[in-house]
């Protein structure tokens, strides 16, 4: 549970990168890869994700929080194919000030690479204050989703599963 914390705690250094309208990705089972560089602590996480468009618009938006109703600025632009977006939030006490690198394909393989500084708040575990954070999700599409998942599931590395869906339902989610 304490490393489902930290996860959380390190998406919402990259919330206002991912908090725009990104392409929905194509249905079925995507691994998902992320990479915390700097934190000593925090090893390589790996999840299964089953989408179909509207559980994967609701995943982006749940990862993303409420970053679009705390960002004094986001910055969206397209360079050479890649999606750039620059952007200062405020989360709890702490500001972010986020430069991400959205490249790739939304239908077999994509990355998003964060670079993050924040400021204030309470400290990150494993991150100076202050200092710079790196992140890297690399997610790539796998095929159909297994039999007995369904839209919405996503499945932890330790053999958690949730469903965005069924979390919106019980109102654990923001409505979209």
């Amino acid at each position: 549970m304490r490393r489902l914390l930290l996860i959380a705690a390190c998406l919402l250094i990259a919330a206002p990168a991912l908090a725009l309208d990104l392409p929905t990705r194509k249905a079925g089972l995507w691994e998902v890869k992320m990479e915390f560089q700097g934190h000593s602590n925090l090893p390589v996480q790996t999840m299964q994700q089953c989408t179909d468009a509207a559980s994967d618009k609701l995943m982006t938006y749940n990862f993303a929080g409420s970053a679009q109703n705390n960002c004094s600025k986001q910055d969206i632009s397209n360079a050479g194919g890649a999606i750039v977006i620059d952007s200062v939030c405020a989360f709890g006490g702490a500001s972010s000030t986020s430069h991400a690198v959205v490249s790739g394909d939304f239908n077999s393989a994509y990355t998003v690479n964060v670079t993050s500084t924040r400021e204030g708040g309470r400290p990150m575990p494993g991150a100076a204050p202050g200092g710079q954070t790196h992140m890297k999700i690399a997610a790539k599409w796998i095929g159909p989703c297994a039999a007995g998942q369904k839209p919405g599931d996503i499945v932890m590395s330790n053999g958690m599963t949730m469903n965005v869906l069924d979390i919106q339902k019980m109102g654990g989610a923001p409505k979209r």
